[in-house]
């Protein structure tokens, strides 16, 4: 067992224990050069019954996760197979689990729970979204980490599989009893995105009520039997998550998302207002079947007031004063018209990066507008996906934003989903395909540089990187794009350069490759910016000023890395 000062790999110094599992011990560990912390799982080889199981659920684990970037998710950074002991370092998670708020403070508040379950939808509709879909398989309050911002994250991933279609049921059978869905006992078909909302029923039930399905009685009863004050809609969803055959339950997270925003109108008693104000309604509805077929003609007349009023809310949006206005109001016309893409373009471009910044908040409800379910049960994003030129140009502005402008620290793993659909796309310009194509290369170095694979080998090596990312500013971004994403991508390269510049040694890169694209980009600034410096005075301007600041700092760093010989070529 690791001990508190232990230093692992000669980098992770072993803070103090975290907590501790039937199979695992976790850590809070600092990388004392990059001065971050970690958190650090150990499985010790002698501590297990079966070690080749276990190990064999943990390289699940880890390689599934190497490939999943979301805010609800952890990220590995590292494997450490040593003589003892097998180690995964992964994203330190700094809160509590949803079990031990449970323990603490008793069954939670209905919104609480909900707010959790709707972050959890998100996570799990990002999983089953996977080519091909991740099903978790283990959903329960002890395995998702409620952060001091109110946010969860879900981890422990070592009983996920990934769904195969060919196939008739699981090879294994695993999951938490009371919370695991009748099929993860085997013989009942292959665990899948059911599966998964099966147990989120479960953990639900038991955030609300204090009681653990996995306990006896082993049942779980209607939550208000527990606390007559919840909510019959939030029952009946809850009902519906946890029926035994997965053809009862809401087929997919976007409907229980829905069923989940909407959960008030599934309560008895906005059912028999409805019912009421159907009474009311009935008699007047007769006359006005007379005048059904004179209502025909006027179709037309209301695609035209449809679209009139779309472009009111966008009209309104620029005018709007105030920022949750303007968001109010692109959001409207989006849920008039999901098609047209004027409303998710204005969303991005005006209501979220005005201020050259997408924010961590921004993206979440960005995301959320996208899941939304229209009248007629569709989601947003799939009938703007049905505009394939709309939607190609929203992916590839929203494929740039966060590549560059997102302020998480894994914006460009989420950048890589956006740029593929851009990268083959059938209507964008070449440039822009092409630069997508390239930046969408470069996103997948952010999930695999310097991480090893079960061997300990690294996935890409930092030549490899430094090949593709220097394709990147190649000729004249100016001319080919534009002066804005001309100087991304120089900063870009050079800021690299300044964090990287020992990696790139180490790699094989040398001195003078590095120091003639410092030297290339300074070309570029001479000569490709002299046409638009006129056009776009002042920002412009300070931009290239503070470009050449990080010019001379890169230089230093190459500097300090590979010895001064050469410096300032």
């Amino acid at each position: 067992m690791l001990q508190m000062g232990d230093l692992v790999d000669g980098k992770y110094r072993i803070l103090r224990k975290c907590g501790q599992g039937g199979m695992s011990v976790v850590y809070m560990a600092v990388n004392e050069r990059a001065n971050k912390t970690w958190a650090i799982k150990e499985v010790r080889k002698d501590g297990s019954w079966n070690f080749q199981v276990v190990k064999q659920g943990l390289l699940t684990e880890t390689n599934l996760l190497k490939r999943l970037s979301h805010p609800h998710l952890p990220s590995i950074v590292d494997v450490i197979d040593q003589e003892g002991s097998f180690l995964i370092v992964m994203d330190y998670i700094e809160g509590r689990t949803l079990k031990d708020v449970l323990d603490e403070e008793g069954p939670q508040s209905q919104e609480k729970v909900l707010d959790w379950a709707r972050q959890l939808c998100d996570v799990l509709g990002y999983l089953h979204s996977r080519e091909p879909a991740v099903i978790y398989r283990d959903m329960k309050p002890s395995n998702v980490m409620l952060r001091p911002d109110g946010q969860v994250v879900l981890f422990d991933f070592g009983t996920a599989r990934e769904y195969k279609r060919e196939g008739l049921e699981d090879t294994t059978c695993l999951g938490t009893r009371g919370y695991a869905a009748p099929e993860q006992y085997g013989g009942q078909g292959q665990t899948d995105a059911r599966t998964d909302l099966f147990c989120l029923g479960a953990a639900m039930y038991h955030l609300l009520t204090g009681h653990n399905p996995g306990e006896p009685p082993y049942e779980m009863y209607p939550i208000r039997r527990w606390r007559p004050e919840l909510s019959s809609g939030l029952e009946e969803i809850i009902c519906k998550c946890t029926q035994s055959n997965p053809a009862d339950r809401y087929q997919s997270s976007g409907e229980l998302l829905y069923a989940l925003n909407h959960y008030w109108k599934l309560d008895q008693t906005y059912r028999r207002k409805q019912r009421n104000s159907l009474g009311v309604f009935l008699a007047p509805a007769a006359m006005s079947l007379l005048f059904a077929l004179a209502g025909a003609g006027f179709y037309g007349a209301g695609l035209h007031v449809q679209r009139n009023s779309y472009d009111a809310c966008l009209l309104a949006a620029k005018n709007a004063a105030e920022k949750t206005e303007e968001i109010s109001h692109y959001r409207k016309a989006i849920s008039l018209d999901p098609f047209r893409s004027e409303g998710y373009l204005g969303l991005l471009r005006e209501g979220y990066l005005d201020d050259q910044l997408l924010t961590r908040e921004e993206s979440l409800e960005l995301r959320q507008i996208l899941l939304d379910y229209g009248r007629d049960g569709r989601s947003n994003e799939s009938e703007f996906c049905r505009n394939q030129a709309g939607y190609e140009q929203f992916a590839y502005e929203a494929g740039i934003a966060y590549y560059y402008k997102f302020q998480e620290r894994e914006s460009k793993k989420n950048a890589k989903g956006y740029l593929e659909i851009a990268a083959n796309s059938e209507h964008l310009p070449k440039q822009q395909r092409e630069r997508a194509r390239r930046l969408a290369v470069i996103c997948g170095y952010y999930a695999r540089i310097g991480i090893p694979d079960a061997a300990g080998d690294e996935l890409v090596t930092y030549r490899e990187y430094w090949r593709d990312l220097t394709e990147l500013s190649q000729g004249n971004l100016v001319e080919q794009d534009n002066a804005r994403t001309a100087l991304l991508l120089y900063r870009e390269l050079a800021g690299q350069i300044v964090s990287r510049a020992w990696d790139f040694r180490k790699g094989g890169v040398e001195q003078k490759e590095v120091l003639q694209e410092l030297e290339k980009i300074r070309t570029h600034i001479g000569t490709d910016f002299s046409q638009v410096k006129g056009q776009e005075p002042g920002e412009l301007e300070e931009e290239l000023l503070e470009l050449e600041k990080l010019l001379e700092q890169a230089e230093r760093m190459v500097g300090s890395a590979y010895g001064q010989k050469g410096q300032g070529v």
